[in-house]
This record gives structure tokens, sequence and C-alpha cells, in this order.
């Protein structure tokens, strides 16, 4: 569990300290701090307290969901589809999945030749426009792994900021190519920023999980163990 974490935390301070040196070469970078508030009818508007708020209530909610459905990626899975977004459990996802630069999990909607990929791939259908989908492969699914996924599309559906396509995008050009930021506009600075925001706090929410559900089963092994020798 130690190590789960520290890995964890280490590829988010590497995400962090390789993107901010490449977005503090752009202009535009150091005006983000402009976001923060926000004048509206009178009155100032504190954005970041707003995003504090609002990342609670989605935890809050998205805890509900995972105790209800007892934390089984099946009954979450009944679940997502009831909400409209597909789910497609496939022999071997990763293969289809990797050339197009994607990941087992959750899929942002695409245009384009990905979705057309992704629509004779998974479809068998021609389709220059895809919707959010899940795609895992059959068989067991690694439980941590997928509630980082579904903490990522409960954001999707909730329009959190960072959390669309594009963004998205953005996030996967800049971090895993060596791509350069010099011909970023602002409005890309700061989905790229809000992207790395997001995929942290969804790393944060797995690594919370993990320790509330590895502690109670510490504490529930130990008064069992207390019993036996009662």
């Amino acid at each position: 569990m130690k190590l789960f974490n520290n890995i964890l935390y280490k590829i988010l301070s590497v995400q962090e300290k390789i993107l901010r040196h490449r977005l503090s070469k752009t202009i535009g970078a150091k005006n983000s701090s402009k976001r923060k508030r926000h004048y509206s009818n009178g009155c100032l508007l504190d954005l970041s307290s707003l995003a504090d708020t609002e990342k609670q209530k989605l935890e809050e909610e998205l805890t509900l969901i995972l105790q209800k459905n007892e934390y089984d990626p099946e009954k979450i899975l009944e679940y997502i589809k009831k909400q409209g977004t597909s789910v497609y459990l496939l022999q071997k996802a990763s293969k289809i999945l990797n050339p197009i630069g994607e990941n087992e999990g959750f899929i942002y909607p695409a245009k384009g030749s990905k979705a057309l990929y992704l629509s004779l791939s998974i479809n068998k259908k021609f389709a220059l426009k895809t919707d959010e989908m899940f795609v895992l492969s059959k068989g067991g699914i690694n439980k941590y792994y997928f509630i980082y996924h579904l903490y990522n599309w409960y954001a999707f559906k909730h329009n959190i900021a960072g959390m669309d396509s594009s963004s998205q995008e953005l996030l996967k050009k800049y971090l895993f190519t060596d791509a350069d930021t010099k011909t970023l506009q602002l409005e890309d600075i700061y989905k790229l920023k809000d992207a790395i925001k997001q995929d942290k706090a969804s790393i944060e929410f797995v690594i919370k999980l993990c320790r509330n559900y590895d502690g109670a089963k510490q504490a529930l092994e130990k008064l069992k163990d207390s019993g036996a020798r009662l």
C-alpha cells in the first residue's frame, strides 16, 4: 500500500514538474491567476473556492455510488450503462486501444479518424464521431484502476473543467510527447492546467479510498482475531 502511494505521488510530481517547466515558457502562462476571481452581478466570486466545493460534492456523490454498489466494478458498470454510457467488455481490449494511444477504461468522445477506428474495431460500424464509452477486457477488473476511470467519467458527465475531450487530448500530447508548447494559445494553456489538476484529483481520490478501505479491512481483521482469542 505504501509503495503504491509513493509511486502515484512520484508520477504526479513528475507530471507537474515537466508541464510547469513547459508552460512557463509561454507568454500567457503567467496570467493564470486572473481566473481565480470573477466579478458577476455586483459580487466578487472566488473561483478556486467554488472549484473546491464542487470537487468535494462530486467526491461525496461518487463515494455514495461506490458504497451502494459495494465497490463492485460489475455492478458499477451496470450503473454506468443506465446513465447512457456504452460499456464494452472485449477480449484483450488493450490490443485494440493501444494503437490510438488509449488505455482500457473510460474513453472520451472522439471525432475523425480516431472515432472511425473505434467504431470499426468495437462496433463494427462506420462512424466519424463516437460518444463516451467504457472499454475493458473480459475477466477480473482491478478495483482501484477502475475507480480512477470511474472518477474521470463522473467528472466528465458533470462538465468539470479539464475533463472534456480537448483538454484531455492536450494532456496526453504534452505529457507523453516532446511537443513544443510555444504555439499554445492562452485558452489551451488553461485547458491543459485544468486537465492536470483533475488528473491529480482523480489519483488522490483513489489513494484516499485505498487508505480508507485497507484501514477498515485491517481493523476488521483485528476484531476477528480478538474475538477468536476470546
